[in-house]
């Protein structure tokens, strides 16, 4: 993704071309850019051989998961609809985790039926339940812990995840005593310890210090856990500092952990793995006029693009077509939505634009689609993934007649 003659390109195919033919807002991923990733992943942690688990949540298109599993990777799944459409994207049973709080009996029972990897449980009740439909399906099922260990991500508090107040996972008291349960259960087979401590971790220290209380948990459990899922949350770049987690030096951490450990190590990666091969292209609609800074009227709202809103979050924004002409007031780019959260971003010294200009959010491919809604009753944006330089239409604009 980049500029070619002063336009910019999504592998080799000019953004403006796209979104004249397929209108906007119009997300657009790159396969190359996702192929990379996924690569570059895989090098990073190549020495400790992990089973990795897309993160579904954060982009759960059909498509773009069925390019991630022929990749090699499995999926991190949530709920009974991630799981159903990873397994008919056509990822393999045995490469799925089902992870979070409220699985309910219907969601646990299909993942049993249909013999997934593990059922990471995080509380007393979840496990009695997992045994109870186990027992009746006359089935022994692979389950895994998920301890709480209080380690402070140093991301926004509203994506920390690991912390002793927040809802996930177990204390370490609970941990060892559902340790002892599990083990000694006729329906239940205890093969995982898993932790996840947040998303969009920049700093490695929190996984050091992660590390070091499964080291001492595991130590005092007196268990020979098959898999240790360390969870996912490794940060990306969403600005121009270039700043992400250093996946090298997290390498050398697990493979020091490794030592005194047998097992197998999952990941659960999305954002880093999607984040920055997603772009948003969105249309000026009008440029409001004001005193101190001038409002850009995008026909892409917060329904489309939640981030923002829901996190604070800052998405770079370019100009489709570049010019040397910047503008004399700050612009700030909004939305056409009632809330006053409608809003993307504030710039100084942007290129000065006009009305009808287009322009792109960056970095959109997590947590972009996934989070959108019909919120004001607008349509969801049509999805492109661009391949060898061919367009593929992934999920097309819903019709206004469809939710009226």
């Amino acid at each position: 993704m980049i500029y070619k003659k002063n336009e910019f390109l999504i592998d080799n195919i000019k953004t403006s071309v796209l979104a004249k033919k397929y209108a906007t807002p119009l997300y657009c991923y790159s396969f190359k850019k996702l192929k990379n990733n996924i690569l570059n992943f895989k090098k990073n942690f190549k020495s400790i051989k992990p089973i990795i688990c897309f993160s579904v949540k954060s982009n759960p298109n059909k498509t773009l998961l069925g390019e991630i599993g022929k990749l090699g990777l499995g999926a991190d799944v949530v709920s009974i609809g991630e799981l159903m459409k990873s397994l008919k994207s056509g990822i393999k049973p045995n490469k799925i985790v089902f992870s979070g709080v409220g699985k309910t009996s219907n969601e646990i029972e299909y993942a049993i039926k249909k013999k997934i990897l593990l059922i990471n449980a995080e509380s007393k009740s979840e496990i009695l339940e997992i045994e109870r439909i186990a027992k009746k399906n006359n089935r022994k099922v692979d389950i895994g812990i998920r301890l709480n260990p209080n380690t402070d991500a140093k991301t926004l508090s509203k994506i920390s995840t690991g912390k002793k107040e927040n809802k996930f996972g177990v204390n370490e008291k609970v941990f060892l005593d559902l340790v002892n349960y599990s083990k000694n259960s006729q329906n239940l087979k205890l093969k995982c310890i898993s932790v996840h401590i947040g998303s969009q971790i920049l700093d490695i220290n929190p996984y050091k210090k992660m590390l070091k209380v499964l080291e001492k948990i595991i130590k005092k459990s007196k268990y020979q856990f098959e898999f240790v899922d360390l969870g996912g949350g490794m940060g990306i770049s969403y600005d121009n500092s270039k700043k992400r987690l250093n996946l090298k030096k997290y390498s050398v951490l697990i493979k020091k952990f490794l030592k005194k450990q047998k097992c197998q190590i999952i990941f659960e990666p999305g954002r880093s793995i999607i984040g920055n091969s997603g772009i948003l292209i969105s249309k000026v609609i009008y440029i409001k006029e004001s005193s101190k800074k001038d409002f850009v009227i995008l026909d892409v709202a917060m329904n489309d693009f939640m981030r923002p809103a829901l996190y604070n979050a800052i998405h770079k924004i370019i100009p489709v077509k570049k010019s040397v002409k910047k503008s004399k007031k700050n612009y700030e780019f909004v939305g056409p939505i009632c809330e006053s959260t409608d809003k993307f971003a504030l710039f100084k010294n942007f290129q000065k634009l006009k009305e009808k200009d287009l322009v792109i959010i960056l970095d959109v491919g997590a947590y972009g689609m996934s989070l959108s809604s019909n919120y004001n009753l607008r349509p969801k944006a049509t999805e492109l993934l661009i391949k060898n330089s061919k367009i593929k239409i992934i999920s097309k604009r819903q019709k206004l007649k469809d939710l009226i």
